[in-house]
């Protein structure tokens, strides 16, 4: 492993700049959630059902504002869309903690659907930055800082509200998305590369043209990826305190997160990446089996390598093929899809995972999801044939044919 596509990477023009903007603006937003349930349960006295429907009331707004903020990225460029969501965003977190609760549902469903798009963002400029030799190291980079950003999001947001109550927490969430969408302003990332016809000279791409059964297939790679994550995440917490070692969670979960920055890093390391598909499926196929060592807190922990380590790489992959296969002009849209397809997954995978363990055992929520994932697997694996069959054909098409000349010469000799 050589980390010298890493250096090339960071060697090119405006990509350290936004890695370092892009992970500190994602900690407000990752640390949102966190603060929105604890404000609902300690400050409304609310239980955590209503709670979770605040949450689901969020996501389900991000997961369709997140296409249409990038297709209006697409049309009128980034700072207009930051504008609007930083304002947005700062407005729902300014006045939620005011809110009593069903007024609070409703600001939450309009505050998700412009929440600041700073995943989308992100990816959008990579792919932007990046030549295609350097766009998996690129992106592997930003599945890594990722990585970190919800690591320490939540953490904040829970130290915060425990410090100082979750109303002075909503309004820290509020500063930090200020301070963001400033910071990503003034950046100006760009979101199409040198080489790309500029906004104004684009003209409109039919959805039709680029939103094929392939990207379709990876979307839905996309959203089980992040529903097996997020059912793990609950199945882990389960087992744990079914086996009286619940003090053991954080050390767990702490792991499981090293093993996914690890096999990232190593991802980013390749000269040719994988199709998501090879790896998503032994991700989820993996998964089922982690619930066999919920005796002991160390043996889950090493129980969830094998799967841990692939679930950096697996996001990474889809993001670098989405980038590849929508053209320049939808891009904004496409990375849009791919953050709602993530959005959707992570809001489905615990619910299935919690459903498991309820009826049946705690082992059985890493299972569920594992299932699930396989499931979707062989759904999308047609698609990646065809894929490949298309690919090997236009490859064949496209090799020269040999010279005769050339061959008589070659042979003479």
């Amino acid at each position: 492993m050589t980390l010298t596509p890493y250096r090339e990477t960071l060697a090119l023009r405006g990509m350290r700049s936004l890695l370092a903007v892009a992970t500190l603006a994602r900690i407000p937003v990752t640390a949102g959630p966190v603060v929105l349930t604890l404000h609902v349960v300690q400050e409304l006295g609310r239980g955590y059902g209503a709670a979770g429907l605040t949450g689901a009331a969020f996501t389900i707004g991000g997961s369709l504002g997140a296409p249409l903020l990038g297709r209006t990225m697409d049309r009128r460029g980034l700072r207009p869309v930051l504008a609007l969501t930083t304002i947005a965003e700062v407005t729902f977190w300014a006045t939620a903690q005011a809110m009593p609760y069903w007024a609070l549902l409703l600001a939450a469903l309009i505050g998700g659907f412009l929440m600041m798009p700073v995943f989308a963002v992100a990816r959008q400029s990579i792919a932007a930055l990046t030549p295609e030799t350097h766009r998996l190291p690129a992106f592997a980079l930003d599945s890594i800082t990722t990585e970190l950003s919800f690591m320490a999001g939540p953490a904040l947001g829970v130290f915060v509200c425990t410090a100082a109550g979750p109303r002075l927490g909503m309004l820290a969430v509020g500063a930090g998305i200020l301070v963001s969408g400033l910071g990503l302003y003034l950046l100006d990332p760009a979101i199409r590369s040198a080489d790309e016809a500029p906004i104004s000279a684009g003209h409109r791409v039919p959805r039709r043209s680029w939103l094929g059964p392939q990207l379709v297939a990876v979307l839905a790679v996309t959203s089980a990826a992040a529903l097996v994550l997020s059912g793990t995440d609950v199945a882990v917490v389960a087992v744990l305190r079914d086996a009286g070692e619940l003090e053991w969670t954080g050390a767990v979960l702490g792991l499981w997160a090293a093993y996914s920055l690890l096999g990232g890093f190593a991802y980013g390391t390749v000269r040719r990446g994988l199709p998501p598909l090879a790896l998503f499926a032994p991700m989820a196929l993996l998964t089922i089996p982690v619930g066999l060592g919920g005796d002991h807190w160390w043996l889950l922990a090493l129980m969830l390598i094998p799967a841990g380590a692939l679930c950096a790489p697996t996001i990474t992959a889809t993001a670098d093929v989405v980038s590849r296969l929508a053209p320049a002009a939808a891009r904004g849209e496409a990375m849009g899809l791919h953050n709602s397809s993530l959005t959707v997954g992570i809001a489905l995978g615990a619910p299935l995972a919690g459903v498991a363990i309820d009826r049946i055992s705690p082992p059985w929520g890493f299972a569920a999801v594992g299932i699930v994932g396989v499931l979707v697997a062989l759904l999308a694996l047609p698609a990646q044939l065809r894929q490949r069959a298309a690919t090997r054909a236009s490859d064949d098409a496209t090799t020269p044919s040999a010279d005769p000349a050339v061959e008589t010469t070659t042979a003479a000799v």
